[in-house]
């Protein structure tokens, strides 16, 4: 066999064209080049280029040996191409043409983080935790995340077929129709007279604005009272920009730190704090999580339950604790690097832990009582007392509070019984 530097020219232009990033990393850190595994990469690109069953390009082995360097670091770093980029560029913007979801790689099969709120995913009732195994009838297996998510991405009104398992359970067909994607992440209503709501479904450039915006319209819907009670929805929230959820912390919280990232490198040390007012008015707070509520999400959850600002409500989040840089590279293309890991105030890593809620609340729906069934009150027996005071006055139920939304019912029964418990002590 022939010695590595006798070896053909593509072999030795892939070599030429690795050693200097090769060089200049073992500069930085002091280490000697690896000259062996350098040899054997030499060696696997000159065997694939001539002995592959069909022809493959230099740019193809290459693209793929940088892309597989950075996928085998860990599920969210990414070598992006031009295409790639500018998607992940339009996510962040909040429109973009596709089924509205947001995935992962869970053991190298590809998991639902999250639907994204009004996007054909969620209409069709697909779920955060499930598995895609097929598109299109085309096994998902092996597929990098990259790829999956272009297979997915398209012109709008285009149909696609997606074969999902959830639970553990048999395998089912999910048809979708694609759509541009105009993502609102923050909306906001009342639930009742005094209580409101608010769900920010991903976090956008822009999202802080939009939340401190849905404070004041509440308000106003309240006939511009303060509110008695506030549910903060991060259910199935992937996560986004992490300058976002920093701003949408700082709505609620008038001082303190609010969220830091530790990294090798000291430019990934960053600490961020409150600007110094609470555009909430310290209105009493229920946060709702789920599995589906990941990275940027699980920032603002830790942040307010660290201050002991809201009560944290539902299941244990996602667990994505880390932070992605991206680094824009030459004709287009960009790395998203795993770069950092943040932090809560209270210094905890939730990377791979998730936020655990203070009332753990199942996910189920709630069922109203059927209509027709009777039941015997007091005021139905014969000869019952008469009440002295007539004008007392009665619970409202709230037929639109709940949705029959098990979790967003019992925050809103928190909420309630917290006023309770200060009007209490108020009398004390």
């Amino acid at each position: 066999m022939l010695p590595w530097f006798a070896r053909p020219p593509c072999a030795l232009l892939a070599f030429l064209f690795f050693l200097p990033a090769v060089q200049s990393l073992a500069e930085q850190s002091q280490a000697p080049l690896p000259l062996e595994d350098l040899r054997t990469f030499v060696e696997v690109f000159e065997r694939v280029k001539n002995t592959y069953v069909e022809p493959v390009s230099d740019q193809q082995l290459l693209e793929n040996a940088i892309r597989g360097m950075l996928e085998n670091l860990d599920p969210h770093s990414a070598y992006l191409v031009a295409d790639d980029f500018a998607q992940l560029q339009e996510s962040t913007s909040g429109e973009f043409g596709g089924l509205g979801i947001e995935v992962g790689m869970e053991n190298g099969a590809l998991k639902i983080i999250a639907p994204i709120d009004d996007s054909p995913a969620e209409r069709a009732g697909i779920a955060a935790g499930d598995y895609i195994i097929r598109i299109d009838g085309q096994s998902a297996q092996g597929l990098s995340m990259m790829e999956a998510v272009n297979k997915m991405r398209g012109k709008p009104g285009e149909k696609i077929r997606l074969t999902l398992v959830r639970d553990g359970g048999q395998p089912f067909d999910v048809e979708l129709t694609r759509a541009l994607i105009k993502s609102k992440s923050v909306r906001s209503r009342l639930l009742e007279s005094g209580y409101g709501y608010l769900r920010i479904s991903q976090f956008q450039q822009g999202s802080g604005k939009e939340t401190k915006n849905a404070l004041v319209r509440l308000k106003k819907s309240n006939n511009n009272q303060p509110l008695q009670g506030l549910v903060l929805d991060l259910r199935n929230n992937p996560g986004g920009v992490l300058q976002a959820a920093v701003e949408v912390v700082d709505q609620f919280v008038a001082s303190g730190l609010i969220t830091y990232t530790k990294g090798r490198q000291t430019d990934s040390d960053m600490r961020f704090f409150a600007s110094g007012k609470d555009n909430s008015e310290g209105v009493p707070l229920v946060v709702l999580i789920n599995e589906g509520s990941a990275s940027a999400a699980e920032i603002v959850a830790g942040a307010l339950q660290d201050h002991h600002r809201a009560v944290l409500m539902g299941s244990t989040s996602f667990g994505k604790g880390s932070v992605q840089s991206i680094m824009p590279l030459s004709q287009g293309r960009a790395l998203k690097l795993t770069t950092a890991l943040y932090y809560t105030p209270n210094g905890r890593s939730i990377q791979a832990q998730g936020i655990v809620p203070d009332i753990s609340v199942a996910r189920g729906r709630l069922v109203r009582e059927q209509e027709g069934i009777f039941n015997v009150k007091e005021a139905d027996l014969a000869g019952h007392l008469d009440n002295q005071n007539p004008k007392a006055p009665t619970a409202e139920a709230s037929g639109k509070a709940e949705d029959g939304d098990y979790q967003l019912s019992e925050a809103l029964n928190l909420l309630k019984a917290l006023n309770v418990l200060q009007g209490n002590q108020n009398k004390l």
